[in-house]
């Protein structure tokens, strides 16, 4: 029965009472499987589980954002604004005083007729200067005469004469010689500086009108007081002499070379003729290499940018200058570009062209070269024609 041994394979050896006793299901595979002789499968072990992770705690819930509260503008600090507004002022001013400057010395530039009624040459392309240095000693204290080498005498002459032609080519700056010898109206044969000399202005155009056919759209005139007020105005300019100069009769006493020279200096250097075999040839030479260079200090961006100069420079133009009625400030700039020009590069200066040192024109060159310059057309001319002295090429010049 239930404890026999042919029944421990039902009821499990040794049990009692049901315990440990195996289920019936795995009881009846055993059965069948030790009818089979099969080897019984072994006990399966269920796999331990691990217990899931723990929940995380809660979070606390989330309140809206609430939006930052606009940002009022940090009011500017009265400082930097009254820095500002020191600096506008002061730019309007220097404005102002660059305007109002040139024009307050322009109206006490003398303005002379200089221009002679009747028959002139046509208006032609371009615009001339005639540039005369007066060698008058009339608004010189006796003092500056004797310190200037001036002399005592008076009267009008000119020292000077040039014609400054610009236009579509390049600038052309032409010497005259002084001693020239022309057709005077009314006056005959005589030293071109004659004309001057017995009617002023108008004489002198309607001479070098006449010999030149070049029509005068602006006469400058340069005073020999005026002269050196203007250079040291500009602080000076840089001379260069080809040979030492003594000249006592100029008041100069210079060595050769390139150097730094004032009003005083650079007026002697000017106006000398006795230490060169040329005479007035070279003055005249001198004479444009001073005009360039005034008109190169003039124009410089220091002139303007340095306020006491900017004022001498002005202050100095109504000694240096007379003009002709009709000239204005703007006609003005233009001449001073075209003398800065004409002694660059990209400018020309010639002696009238000449056959001789008695400063005879030469009738074939002169008339070709007045000509180029009627025309506006300072491009095409040939070296031979634009000389330094206006001798021929080879021939000193």
């Amino acid at each position: 029965m239930e404890g026999s041994a042919e029944y421990e394979w039902l009821y499990g050896k040794g049990d009692r009472g049901g315990q440990g006793r195996e289920p019936r299901q795995q009881r009846s595979r055993r059965a069948r499987e030790a009818q089979d002789g099969a080897t019984p499968e072994p006990t399966r072990v269920l796999p331990v589980q691990q217990p899931p992770p723990p929940l995380p705690p809660p979070m606390a819930p989330q309140l809206p954002r609430q939006p930052m509260p606009a940002r009022e503008p940090r009011p500017r600090r009265p400082r930097r604004r009254l820095r500002f507004g020191l600096v506008k002022w002061v730019l309007l001013a220097w404005l102002v005083f660059l305007v109002v400057v040139p024009f307050y010395a322009w109206s006490k530039v003398d303005k002379v007729q200089a221009f002679p009624q009747g028959d002139r040459p046509a208006p032609q392309p371009g615009t001339t200067y005639l540039l005369v240095g007066s060698d008058s000693r009339d608004d010189l204290t006796p003092a500056e005469r004797k310190e200037l080498g001036t002399g005592g005498e008076v009267g009008q002459r000119t020292d000077t004469i040039m014609l400054l032609h610009t236009g579509s080519g390049p600038d052309l700056l032409m010497s005259i010689p002084r001693d020239s010898i022309v057709d005077i109206p009314d006056r005959g044969e005589n030293k071109i500086n004659a004309a001057y000399a017995f009617d002023g202005p108008k004489l002198l155009v309607q001479t070098l009108e006449n010999e030149t056919g070049i029509r005068i759209d602006h006469y400058v005139e340069i005073g020999l007081g005026g002269f050196v007020n203007v250079v040291d105005a500009v602080g000076g300019i840089e001379i260069c002499p080809t040979e030492a100069m003594d000249d006592p009769l100029a008041n100069l006493d210079i060595k050769k070379g390139c150097q730094p020279a004032d009003g005083k200096v650079a007026l002697g250097f000017a106006r000398s003729r006795h230490t060169s075999g040329l005479g007035d040839i070279d003055r005249a030479r001198h004479q444009r290499e001073v005009v360039a260079a005034v008109g190169d200090k003039a124009l410089s961006p220091w002139s303007v940018l340095n306020p006491l100069r900017y004022w001498n420079l002005n202050m100095a133009m109504p000694s240096f200058f007379t003009v002709s009625e009709g000239t204005n400030p703007l006609n003005m700039g233009r001449f001073a570009l075209a003398m800065r020009a004409s002694g660059g590069e990209s400018g020309r200066t010639c002696g009238v062209p000449i056959s001789d040192l008695a400063v005879n024109w030469d009738p074939d060159r002169s008339q070709r070269l007045f000509d180029l310059i009627a025309a506006d057309d300072t491009g095409a001319i040939p070296d031979e024609l634009c000389t330094p002295s206006g001798l021929p090429p080879g021939g000193g010049g």
